[in-house]
């Protein structure tokens, strides 16, 4: 006889908050990759949304003496007073805004802040605007909240650009939150400066958050340069800056992010991460002080490189049969329209993505996980040669479609 459990595993029901969401589409098309990868399979990867870059060694030397000085117990729970003082000194000098340790939180991971901040935020019925092509998670973090995303769609045929005037027609008495995100992830999308001030003055005009996501802050090409709307007098009040280590210093693994935000709000999300994760894991603090005091030195070497990068990409795709493609303003991702090339044997951009991990072994995220159908996302954060072999994978693939 079977001992009783109490619980039959074909009959048990997961909670709503769970079943409203979906699994990462990003990390599903780097799973399959991976997949490919174990069997020995030659992938022309551009699914990855993090720097191919190492850590800088200062900042590994800082984790690796953290480890040495038995820097490995709790914290604080909002993070080290030297990190987050560190983390106001650094976006003062960089992005010319004025906050207080008070007004941060060290988190793990950016993910993690715009997860905290949402859930401390948004009820159920309540509204968030969020200007597509959006990155992934935000609509899922607020579906988990029991919130209600309402989508702004945005124009490749103009750059995919935000306007003030196109937010104000989807708010309404339910409207909690506007999320952005500049450099934008997929599109590279940067919103103007004057734009920016629109937005911000709108949403506190209507008593709306505004939650600006910076983590693509320093990848800036062109005319477009590291901006926050932080900077701006007055800006504090219902305004929430998500930054990150991950991007700017090469430190997705270590998993440190931060919010800077009125010091209620900080004070709530504290208490939300207190019953989750507690801490940021300690040694990854320490090396996140050293990136925040030390030397920027690696971001500029990082930056030239991706625009080398965006240039040969962006050629490439444009020289592709039924391919069109903006030139990115910021972080390093392309975003080309392939819609041209539907059939009927391939009907949508998903249908398009897991064709080209078949035929081709060319992994890339489709544009409905961001909310754009008929876009294709690539990552140009992997080398020049393996860019050229997946161009020339992608131009064989998309003159064959007919």
């Amino acid at each position: 006889m079977e001992p009783a459990t109490g619980l039959k595993t074909a009959e048990f029901q997961l909670a709503d908050r769970v079943n409203r969401i979906s699994a990462s589409p990003t990390m599903v098309v780097l799973a399959a990759a991976d997949q490919l990868k174990a069997k020995g399979v030659d992938v022309a990867d551009f699914g990855p949304g993090e720097p191919d870059f190492p850590t800088p060694e200062h900042i590994k030397r800082a984790g690796i003496k953290a480890i040495e000085e038995n820097r490995t117990k709790y914290t604080p729970v909002p993070g080290l007073a030297a990190l987050r003082q560190a983390i106001c000194d650094w976006h003062a000098r960089e992005l010319k805004s004025s906050y207080q340790p008070a007004e941060c939180l060290v988190s793990v991971g950016g993910k993690h802040a715009i997860f905290n901040a949402v859930c401390s935020l948004i009820n159920a019925g309540d509204e968030v605007v969020i200007p597509a092509p959006y990155w992934v998670t935000y609509p899922d973090i607020v579906k988990y909240a029991g919130g209600r995303p309402v989508i702004l769609n945005t124009r490749g045929e103009e750059n995919f650009l935000v306007r003030a005037s196109d937010l104000e027609k989807l708010l309404t008495p339910r409207t909690r939150m506007v999320i952005v995100n500049s450099p934008s992830n997929p599109s590279g999308a940067v919103i103007p400066q004057d734009e920016f001030q629109k937005i911000l003055a709108l949403c506190q005009r209507k008593d709306v958050w505004l939650m600006s996501d910076e983590c693509y802050s320093h990848f800036t090409y062109g005319d477009a340069k590291p901006y926050s709307i932080a900077s701006l007098a007055n800006s504090k009040p219902g305004l929430i800056i998500i930054g990150s280590m991950s991007k700017t210093f090469a430190m997705t693994g270590w998993r440190i992010g931060y919010t800077l935000a009125p010091q209620p709000l900080i004070a709530a999300m504290t208490k939300l991460q207190s019953q989750s994760t507690s801490n940021p894991t300690s040694i990854a603090q320490y090396a996140a002080i050293e990136a925040m005091r030390g030397s920027m030195d690696s971001v500029p070497v990082m930056l030239a490189e991706y625009a080398r990068r965006r240039e040969r990409i962006v050629a490439g795709l444009r020289a592709i049969p039924g391919v069109t493609c903006n030139a990115p303003s910021g972080a390093f991702y392309v975003f080309p329209n392939i819609s041209a090339n539907f059939s009927k044997d391939m009907p949508n951009d998903t249908a398009v993505a897991k064709q080209l991990l078949e035929r081709e072994q060319v992994a890339v995220v489709p544009g409905e996980a961001f909310g754009a159908p008929g876009y294709l996302r690539l990552s140009y954060a992997t080398s020049m040669e393996r860019i050229d072999e997946g161009l020339r994978r992608l131009n064989r693939f998309f003159s064959n479609v007919k």
